[in-house]
Formats: C-alpha cells, structure tokens, sequence
C-alpha cells in the first residue's frame, strides 16, 4: 500500500510535447508508470512516442482512458487553467510541477480547487513517487528504494538528499511527496500527514520544512495531538538573514516565529525528533524507530 500514487495510478501528462513534460514523460514511462494519456490542444489524435495518445483536452483524456492522476508541465501563465481544467474532468491527483505561478492565480486556483473532489499537489514541486510502483514528477527515479518511511518536504533537492540518507541507513521509502515552495499550494503538511497517518505501510515520516511561513508550526500542533508514529524534522535556512527572499517564494522570513530556530525548538517541543544536519535524516529516523 501507498498513498497518492501506486501500480493503480492511470496518468495524463498537460503539455506532453513541450521540452520538459516530453523529457519527463519518457522518465516516467521507463520508471514504470502507467502514462495513459497527454494533453496538448491542436495535437489530438498523435501519439507521443508511438504510444502515449494525445487529445486535445483533459476530458476527453480521461473519457477515453480513465485517467485518474494528471501532472502538469505547463507554462506559468497557462498552469492555472490547466490545475482548473483538470478538476473540471474530475481528475482525482493532480500535481502541478511549473514553477513561477503568480500569487494571485495560485490564490484564485486554491479557492476553487478546494471546492471539488481533486487533490491538488504543488506548484512549484517535484512529484510524488511511491518506489518501484509509480513515478509522479521529475525526481531521478532510481535512488528511490521501496520501504516503509514517509517524506514531505518544501524543498526539492533536499527531498532527494533524505531519500539517500534512508537508503543509506538501510530503510527505503513507501512514499515521497514534494508539497512545493510556494506561498500558495494545493496541500500542506498536514493534508498529507493524514494519510501517511492511515498508511499502514508507513512506519515513520520525514518532514523537511524551510524558513518562512507557519506550515511547520501547523504540522507540530497536528503531530502532537494526533500522529501515532515517529517523524523526523528538518528546517532549511537556519543561516537566512530575516527579510531575505531564498530561493522559493515561500521561503521568506520576518525574523518572528517563522525562523528556522524558532520552528526547530517548537517541534522538538511537539515531539519531533529533530535532524541538525541533513546528513543526519537516515540515522535520525533510526534512532527514532529505536533500530540502533
């Protein structure tokens, strides 16, 4: 079992024939994942690589193959008629990739999504991947080993730095979801802590946090009162000085309660075994797990 994405999922890719979704597609196609179907309007009735069918829109995608997961390599300016079009066909998961998506849209695409039976995942993301059953997003695919440890993160790079440091540790991950950098994404800390909560496959999570933003602070509050397994914290930006934009667009402190010292000894305070160092995630969730 798994969440989000397993052998089950039936993917369309939204912009299967520009530079990024075709490169991407064919990563996730080698990986394993069920790509059944591609969008990209005025190039229906083609195929990408002489097996993937495209249509002209999601609905028609999803009438003809029964998609149930859609991810997006869209410009920023169309990504978030693409997030709407995919709701619209009453896609289950979609996980948006495309970084650079004005505040505003993204404000406006949450509102609606929230409103509908669609999950939405990202923007500004690097997918969701269950090991050896389905690859969702741009992550490199083999480093990924399958087991029973959960991760969420903020931060791409680091997402992949805690999938070495599991494999190392001899544990292997059921699932690894990026939630984005964002200010505005689909689902947060939380969203996803439920279901790896309810995951029986699930063992222990990972939870990679940045500066900025009371996401963190959120999920700590959450795992205090209701997560009945270990998780293991992270913080990224503990050298940012206050004000500073780095890297994501969410990642921004204002020097209160959304520092990463701040938000370390909160969750260490919740219950969370906390990593200093990244290099440190692996041996942490070990110790957590009382394996050593």
């Amino acid at each position: 079992m798994a969440i989000l994405v397993d052998s089950n999922t039936r993917l369309v890719v939204q912009g299967i024939t520009g530079k990024e979704g075709a490169f991407h597609t064919q990563q996730m196609l080698e990986y394993g994942t069920k790509v059944v179907a591609g969008v990209t309007p005025g190039k229906g009735g083609t195929l990408f690589m002489d097996k993937v069918p495209i249509f002209n829109t999601v609905k028609e995608a999803v009438e003809k193959t029964q998609a149930n997961t859609s991810v997006i390599f869209v410009p920023p300016q169309f990504a978030p008629d693409a997030i709407l079009e995919a709701a619209d066909a009453k896609i289950q998961l979609v996980i948006c990739i495309t970084e650079g998506i004005p505040f505003q849209d993204m404000a406006k695409v949450y509102n609606y999504i929230k409103n509908t039976n669609t999950r939405l995942i990202g923007p500004n993301c690097p997918g969701v991947i269950t090991p050896g059953q389905a690859k969702v997003g741009i992550m490199p695919g083999f480093i990924h080993k399958p087991g029973r440890i959960g991760i969420i993160s903020r931060s791409g790079t680091l997402t992949y730095e805690a999938v070495k440091q599991l494999v190392d540790a001899g544990l292997g991950q059921s699932t690894s979801v990026g939630i984005g950098g964002d200010p505005v994404i689909g689902s947060q800390f939380i969203d996803i802590l439920k279901l790896f909560n309810e995951d029986p496959q699930t063992d222990g999570v990972i939870l990679i946090g940045e500066i900025g933003g009371q996401a963190e602070i959120e999920a700590a509050d959450y795992i205090k009162d209701n997560f009945k397994k270990p998780v293991v914290g992270f913080i990224a930006g503990k050298t940012a000085p206050a004000g500073k934009r780095m890297g994501h667009a969410g990642a921004i402190i204002s020097g209160g309660n959304d520092t990463a010292d701040f938000k370390l000894d909160y969750m260490r305070k919740c219950g969370i075994h906390i990593a200093e160092s990244p290099a440190e995630l692996g041996t942490t969730m070990k110790k957590a797990l009382h394996l050593v």
